[in-house]
């Protein structure tokens, strides 16, 4: 198994030490990881602490991949540009929290959900994710149906009516996406996607990579088991990796 959605530094209340990191590998290991990948949100970009990282590489028996999640806001093409460049990166992961400003996913904002028509709503959400795909940054898309998190639905459409058109532009611009256990530790407590949307991207043959969204070291690896049991269940055999953004395909063990 591996992790490609770590945050050793969560929302900027933990820094780069080694023995926070070791916290991390040592959780990996408990759980069973083959592979980790610390993937720190975009602002936090220059915490990250290279050298640091490069020590553990040479010294720790499992990998340990760097990757970035940036927030697609449209109009700041240029920033996410510059944070890409920002190192050596394994791999970018594209993710949508805002829907015209608003912070869908923090507690502190859910009630906006009220105001919204919610079908109206999804069609925004899956559009942007849509739009992230074809910038052409990111290797990964993440956690596709967040907008989902607290529990609200479209009322009048199928989830799937506003997946399908993004699965197709997936498959067309040949970007992996992931499949995130966190939802299990969510009010909607499923994995984000949803089974049927796991379904139909199988029918497309889009290919996946898996992640936890850790912002803690006892979060790492916390739900895979159910996230590789739907993959397998699913018809999957694949899963895949990446070094410095280039794919690599490996099988999910049996």
């Amino acid at each position: 198994m591996l992790d490609y959605h770590v945050h050793v530094l969560s929302h900027g209340e933990y820094q780069y030490t080694r023995g926070w990191i070791q916290k991390h590998l040592d959780k990996a290991k408990k759980r069973n990881l083959e592979e980790i990948g610390l993937c720190e949100h975009g602002e936090f970009a220059g915490s990250i602490d290279w050298a640091l990282i490069k020590e553990f590489r040479q010294h720790v028996g499992i990998p340990i991949k760097i990757g970035l999640e940036i927030d697609f806001i449209p109009g700041r093409e240029e920033e996410t540009e510059r944070l890409i460049r920002s190192g050596y990166y394994d791999y970018i992961i594209g993710s949508v929290h805002f829907v015209e400003g608003w912070g869908f996913d923090h507690p502190d904002y859910k009630q906006v959900y009220d105001e919204w028509d919610l079908d109206l709503l999804y069609e925004r959400y899956f559009q942007l994710l849509q739009d992230a795909v074809k910038t052409g940054y990111f290797d990964i898309l993440g956690h596709i149906d967040l907008i989902k998190i607290w529990g609200h639905r479209p009322l009048k459409h199928n989830i799937l009516d506003f997946a399908l058109p993004l699965l197709k532009v997936i498959k067309d611009h040949n970007i992996v996406v992931e499949i995130n256990s966190s939802g299990l530790r969510k009010p909607i407590q499923e994995i984000y996607p949803s089974g049927d949307i796991v379904q139909a991207m199988f029918q497309l043959d889009i290919p996946v990579t898996v992640g936890s969204d850790a912002h803690h070291p006892e979060q790492v690896g916390e739900g895979l088991e159910a996230v590789y049991q739907l993959l397998k269940k699913t018809g999957y055999k694949k899963i895949t990796s990446f070094t410095l953004r280039k794919p690599y395909i490996r099988s999910i063990s049996s």
